[in-house]
C-alpha cells in the first residue's frame, strides 16, 4: 500500500519565470524545493530541453495529449481497486501529463544509497530471523521485533537460497527543501508499482515521442531483464528451464491490474492460491493435463495471507503447507515470508548505526528524520511540544492514516497524546515537511504539487539493480496532507536523463522481443479453464439476452400493424417463459416499464448490467490469457454500450443494444481468430457452444409449446440471427418444422443445435483427459449422444400437424437441456474443481 507522506499546510507563492506556452504562469512555492525552477526563478538545467519542446504548444495541443493518456488507460482497463469505494471499486489510474525529470548524476546517487539499502535490509532479516546478534548486542531494540506484526515467527531458522530474503524491494523518496532526497518508506513484503511503472512509461512515451528520444530518457527494459532473470536464477534446483509463476490474491485486489499487467510482461503465469497444491513438501500448479512442480513463486500476496497452516488461519487466499515447502527449500520465494518485518518506519533511528555495524559503509540515503517514542527522551520530546509533529504507527502495515497533532482540537490532542504515553513502543514521531513540488497539469493549467518518488530495486548476479525511473505520485489537492493513490493522488512517469548513449532496448509491444521466453510450468490452471469457460457461457448468455430485447423493442416501433402487435404479445409470453419478464400477459403501455427497463439495470439477475458484470468479472480473472486488444473490446463494451438513463427514449435503448451486440461480436472473431488453440481457448469455446445450445434448444422448446400461434417465429428467426438464411433456403413464410430444421438440425447454421454438439463432441475429443463416469461414458460419448437424441426428431410429423408431435419437441428439448447442464457440470468437477478421478483414455 502506499504510504503516508507528510506536507505543510501553506506553501505560498513567491517567485516566477518568464516561461513561455503552457507553463507561463507556473511559479514555485514558497519554503518548498521545485523540480523545475530554481529559487531565483530560473529552469533547471536538466529541465531544459523539456521546457523548451513544451513551450512551442498551445492550450489545446495540452489538452489533446491528456486525452490521448485518458483513453489509453481506458483502453488498457488501467484501475486502481478501491475497497468500499463510494465511487466504484475500480477507480480509474490517473496519469498526469507532465514527467519528472531526474538528472543522471543525482540518479547515480540516489541508485548507490538503495543499492546499499537493500543490502543493508537483507542482511537485517537475516539476523533477526537467524542468530540474532543484533538483538543481543543491543543494536535493534528487542521491541522492534518481537512486537512488530510483520515478524513471523514460524520463520525463525529459515535460510533462503542465497540468504537473500528481499529479491524487489520499493522506497518512497521525498526531496526536503535542503535538496536532499530521503527515504519516507520502505515496502519489502509485497512491494507494488513496477507494473503502473511500466504502464506509465509506455503510454507518456508515445504522447511525447520526440520530447522523449531528444531529452536522451534512460529505458527501463534492462532493469525488468534484470529482475527476470534474477529470479529465473532463484529456482532450488537446476532441472532444465525453471517453473516460475506469479501469485496474486485475484482480480478484487487493489493492484490486480499490474499484477496482471507485469506477469505477462515477463511471461510468468499468474495464479491464485486455489491454483497450488503441497504434496511431499514440494508446491505444484493444478492444472488441466495434472499437478506441475513449482520452482519459484513471485508473490504479492502480503506475508500473513499466505499459508493458512502456519500463518493466518482464516485466510482463503493462502496455499496451505506453503511454508513448510519452502522451509524445506523445495521451492524458493520472491520475496521471503517474513520480509514485513523491514518496513516498520521504528528502523529509521537505527539505520545509520546499522549500516556502519554491519556493512562498514556510512549510510548514503538519509532517512526522513524519525523518532521512536519507545524511548523516553524522544517520547518526551513529542509531548512537550505536540504542535510540531506527525505521528504514526510504528509496527504492522495497517492503512491507519498519520495523525497531526496541531490540527486536532484540545479533547481529541489530549486523548491522542494518552494514548503514546500508554504505548509509547508503538508510535514514532516526524516532522511535518515541506516536500518538493514538481509541475501538475490541473484543471487546465500547470501547478506546483507536493512529489512522492517510489524507485526500484531488485536482485541481480552482480548484487542489485535499480530501476533508472520509477513510480512518482503528486496530490491533486495541494492543501493535502498525504499523497496515496487512495486519497485520489496522480500518478506521473519519472524520466532519468542518460549523459551518454542510451540503450536502444525498448518496452514497446511493437518492438523485438528482448527476452527469451520461460517455459510455463505446465497447462492451463483449472481455475483459469474455469474462468474462460464462464467467460462464453456468460458472452453467449448475454447476446441472447440482447437479442431477444431487441427483437422485442423492435416490435414496439413502427407502424404497429396487427401482425406486429401479435408478433409482440409472442415476445412477452417467449420473456416469460425464459424468466426475464413476471407476466405472460401485460398491456402493451405498461410493457416498457415494468418488464423491459428493469432488464437493462444491475438489480435484477440475468439482467444486461448483471450479464456484462459477470462477464467483466471472469475476463478479468483470466487476463493473462487475453490480448490487448481482446481487453479493449471489454472495456468499450462497458464504456459504448451504457443503458439509458432516465427518461425512456426507445430509439436510444435499440441503439444501446445494437452497440452491444456489435461488441460481443468482436470479442467471438477475436477468440476465433487471435487466441492460441490450448486448452484455454477449448474451454471458452465449450462453454460458448454449450451455453449457445442451451439457448437454441430452449428457444424451439418454448416456441413447440405455444401451441398452433406462430406468430413467434418471424422474432424467434430474428433472435437466432437466422432470418436471411431461412428467407434463402424458402422464400416463404416461416412454419413450424421449417423453423426447427433450420434451428435444431440444419449443420451447416452456426446457429444450430446440431452445429453446437458437433463442436462440442470434437473439442471435447481434444481435452486433456476422457472423463470416465461411473456408467463409464466419456466426455466425447456424451457430446455424442446428445446428437443422436437429436436426430430423433420426426420433423416430417411436426409439418403434418400430427398429434402430440409438438409435445415431442417440447419434451426432447427439455432432455437435451437437462443433459447439457449435466455436461456443463460433470466438467466442472473433473477439470475445475478435481473432485472426480482423472484417468487417460
Amino acid at each position: 500500500m502506499p504510504p503516508s507522506v507528510t506536507v505543510t499546510q501553506s506553501q505560498a507563492q513567491t517567485s516566477s519565470a518568464p516561461l513561455q506556452g503552457p507553463l507561463a504562469g507556473y511559479a514555485a512555492r514558497a519554503g518548498a524545493y521545485d523540480e523545475m525552477l530554481t529559487p531565483g526563478g530560473e529552469v533547471r538545467p536538466h529541465w531544459r530541453e523539456f521546457v523548451g519542446m513544451l513551450s512551442k504548444y498551445g492550450y489545446a495541443d495540452m489538452l489533446s495529449r491528456r486525452e490521448t493518456i485518458q483513453r489509453s488507460l481506458h483502453d488498457q482497463g488501467v484501475t486502481y481497486n478501491i475497497y468500499d469505494d463510494t465511487q466504484g471499486s475500480e477507480r480509474p489510474w490517473a496519469l498526469d501529463l507532465i514527467p519528472v525529470i531526474i538528472r543522471a548524476a543525482e540518479w547515480r546517487r540516489v541508485a548507490e544509497g538503495l543499492e546499499q539499502r537493500a543490502r543493508l535490509l537483507n542482511l537485517i532479516l537475516a539476523d533477526i530471523y537467524g542468530p540474532q546478534r543484533l538483538l543481543h548486542e543491543g543494536w535493534i531494540p528487542p521491541a522492534l521485533v518481537f512486537a512488530n506484526p510483520g515478524y513471523l515467527r514460524p520463520v525463525r531458522g529459515i535460510a533462503p537460497g542465497g540468504g537473500q530474503f528481499v529479491i524487489t524491494m520499493a522506497s518512497d523518496l521525498v526531496r526536503t527543501a535542503d535538496g536532499v532526497w530521503r527515504v519516507l518508506a520502505d515496502r519489502a513484503q509485497a512491494p507494488s508499482g513496477k507494473g503502473y511503472t511500466l504502464e506509465n512509461r509506455i503510454v507518456l512515451s508515445a504522447v511525447w515521442p520526440e520530447e522523449f528520444r531528444e531529452c536522451r530518457v534512460q529505458r527501463l527494459a534492462a532493469f525488468y531483464e534484470a529482475e527476470r532473470e534474477a529470479i529465473r536464477n532463484m529456482a532450488p534446483s537446476r532441472r532444465g528451464s525453471p517453473s516460475v509463476v506469479f501469485y496474486t490474491p485475484g482480480p478484487l485486489n487493489e493492484t490486480y491490474f499490474e499484477h496482471a499487467f507485469k506477469a505477462r510482461y515477463l511471461g510468468f503465469p499468474i495464479v491464485e492460491g486455489a491454483d497450488l497444491t503441497v504434496r511431499d513438501r514440494r508446491v505444484h500448479l493444478k492444472t488441466l493435463d495434472g499437478l506441475h512442480r513449482v520452482d519459484v513463486i513471485v508473490r504479492r500476496v502480503d506475508d500473513t495471507f499466505c499459508d493458512p497452516l502456519e500463518l493466518r488461519e482464516d485466510t482463503m487466499l493462502g496455499v496451505p503447507g506453503l511454508l513448510e515447502a519452502w522451509r524445506a527449500g523445495n521451492v524458493s520465494i520472491a520475496n521471503g515470508l517474513g520480509a514485513g518485518a523491514a518496513e516498520t518506519p521504528a528502523l529509521y533511528p537505527f539505520m545509520p548505526g546499522l549500516c556502519k555495524h554491519l556493512l562498514g559503509e556510512e549510510l548514503k540515503l538519509p532517512c526522513v528524520p524519525t523518532w521512536w517514542l519507545g524511548q523516553k527522551r524522544e517520547l518526551n520530546m513529542v509531548l512537550a511540544n505536540p504542535e510540531r509533529w506527525v505521528v504514526k504507527l510504528a509496527l504492522g502495515t495497517g492503512k491507519r492514516q498519520p495523525i497531526f497533532l496541531s490540527e486536532l482540537d484540545a479533547k481529541k490532542r489530549a486523548e491522542q497524546l494518552a494514548m503514546l504515553r500508554a504505548d509509547p513502543q508503538a508510535w514514532v514521531a516526524q516532522e511535518v515537511l515541506a516536500l518538493s513540488t514538481t509541475p501538475t497539469f490541473i484543471n487546465g493549467s500547470l501547478q506546483p504539487r507536493p512529489l512522492v518518488w517510489r524507485a526500484f530495486t531488485a536482485a541481480s548476479e552482480n548484487g542489485f539493480e535499480v530501476m533508472p525511473g520509477g513510480l512518482s505520485r503528486v496530490s491533486a489537492d495541494a492543501r493535502r496532507h498525504v499523497v496515496t493513490m487512495q486519497s485520489g493522488g496522480i500518478s506521473k512517469d519519472t524520466w532519468v536523463l542518460a549523459d551518454g548513449p542510451v540503450d536502444q532496448r525498448t518496452l514497446l509491444p511493437s518492438g523485438p522481443a528482448v527476452m527469451r521466453p520461460a517455459r510455463p510450468p505446465g497447462g492451463v490452471p483449472s481455475r483459469v479453464a474455469d474462468h474462460l469457460f464462464w467467460l462464453g457461457r456468460y458472452a453467449e448468455r448475454l447476446e441472447q439476452t440482447t437479442r431477444v430485447l431487441r427483437t422485442v423493442l423492435q416490435r414496439l416501433s413502427g407502424e404497429g400493424s396487427e401482425m406486429q402487435r401479435r408478433e409482440l404479445q409472442a415476445c412477452v409470453r417467449l420473456l416469460h417463459s425464459l424468466g426475464l419478464s413476471d407476466a405472460a400477459e401485460i398491456k402493451q403501455s405498461h410493457l416498457v416499464k415494468d418488464q423491459i427497463q428493469p432488464l437493462f439495470g444491475t438489480e435484477r439477475d440475468g439482467s444486461i448490467g448483471d450479464l456484462i458484470g459477470r462477464l467483466r468479472f471472469n475476463a478479468a480473472a483470466a487476463r493473462d490469457r487475453l490480448s490487448d486488444d481482446t481487453w479493449r473490446i471489454f472495456n468499450r463494451l462497458e464504456h459504448d454500450a451504457k443503458p439509458p438513463q432516465g427518461s425512456w427514449y426507445l430509439p436510444d435503448a435499440l441503439a444501446f443494444l445494437d452497440t452491444l451486440v456489435l461488441r460481443l461480436s468482436a470479442f467471438s472473431g477475436m477468440q476465433q481468430e487471435n487466441m492460441t488453440r490450448g486448452h484455454g481457448w477449448r474451454f471458452l469455446e465449450i462453454g460458448r457452444r454449450l451455453e449457445r445450445a442451451l439457448n437454441v434448444i430452449t428457444l424451439c422448446g418454448s416456441t413447440a409449446a405455444a401451441g398452433e400461434d406462430e406468430s413467434i417465429l418471424y422474432p424467434l428467426l430474428d433472435i437466432c440471427d437466422s432470418s436471411m438464411t431461412y428467407r434463402r433456403l424458402h422464400f416463404a413464410r416461416p412454419k413450424l418444422a421449417q423453423v426447427l430444421d433450420l434451428l435444431l438440425l440444419n449443420e451447416t447454421n452456426p446457429r444450430s443445435a446440431a452445429f453446437q454438439f458437433t463442436a462440442l463432441c470434437q473439442h471435447c475429443t481434444r481435452l486433456p483427459f476422457g472423463l470416465l463416469q461411473p456408467e463409464g461414458i466419456s466426455e466425447k460419448e456424451r457430446a455424442d449422444a446428445l446428437s443422436s437424441k437429436l436426430s430423433n426428431l420426426n420433423l416430417e410429423a411436426v409439418a403434418n400437424a400430427q398429434p402430440q408431435s409438438r409435445e415431442f419437441v417440447t419434451m426432447l428439448c427439455s432432455r437435451l437441456s437437462v443433459d447439457l447442464e449435466d455436461l456443463s457440470e460433470r466438467l466442472s468437477a473433473h477439470y475445475f474443481s478435481h473432485a472426480v478421478r482423472q484417468t487417460r483414455n
